[in-house]
């Protein structure tokens, strides 16, 4: 079957606008010793299994560590031994889907409501078809912070830079969010 035939035209139609373009610097939590600038092609919100990769970065710091966090959370006991980096990277895309307004998800037959929970059944839909338009990455909103998100298609040409690396201190984010 062509992969066109995989997706919704009416969403391929709705993702057919115009492009922008995003230059600045992003931040991107890892575990410790990964490569920051790996993708990942697990199902995720924006991501699905084994279709493409993406590089999941965050607009702002704090909100690079409240993805994370988050998942840490729903943990029975906090992961002790678990030690993650920040790294702070230098984007550049020319073709950038921006979906950073919650409503134009809305439109697209996301949810708002429930955004924040783990059903990524329309996101994943979404973020197929913007692979498939070929745009670079998708600007979207995140779930866990009052930020943007840039989600980087890793087989495009966007131009990604490690700047800086720290390692994390959870025990001191947890105070602080206490």
């Amino acid at each position: 079957m062509s992969s066109s035939l995989r997706h919704d035209r009416s969403l391929l139609d709705a993702l057919d606008v115009p492009s922008v373009r995003f230059s600045k610097n992003v931040w991107r939590l890892t575990r410790s010793g990964r490569d920051p600038l790996r993708g990942s092609s697990l199902n995720t919100r924006w991501g699905v299994s084994g279709e493409f990769s993406v590089l999941y970065t965050s607009c702002e710091r704090e909100g690079a560590l409240a993805e994370i966090g988050y998942r840490l959370a729903l943990e029975p006991v906090w992961p002790s031994k678990i030690e993650h980096t920040l790294h702070e990277l230098e984007v550049e895309c020319d073709k950038v889907l921006d979906l950073s307004n919650i409503d134009d998800l809305g439109r697209l037959g996301v949810d708002v409501t429930k955004y924040q929970s783990l059903d990524y059944s329309v996101t994943s839909k979404i973020a197929s078809a913007a692979d498939f338009l070929e745009f670079e990455a998708m600007l979207v909103p995140s779930a866990r912070y009052p930020c943007s998100n840039l989600v980087i298609f890793s087989d495009r040409p966007s131009r990604v830079e490690t700047i800086d690396s720290s390692t994390v201190d959870w025990d001191t984010w947890r105070r602080a969010k206490a």
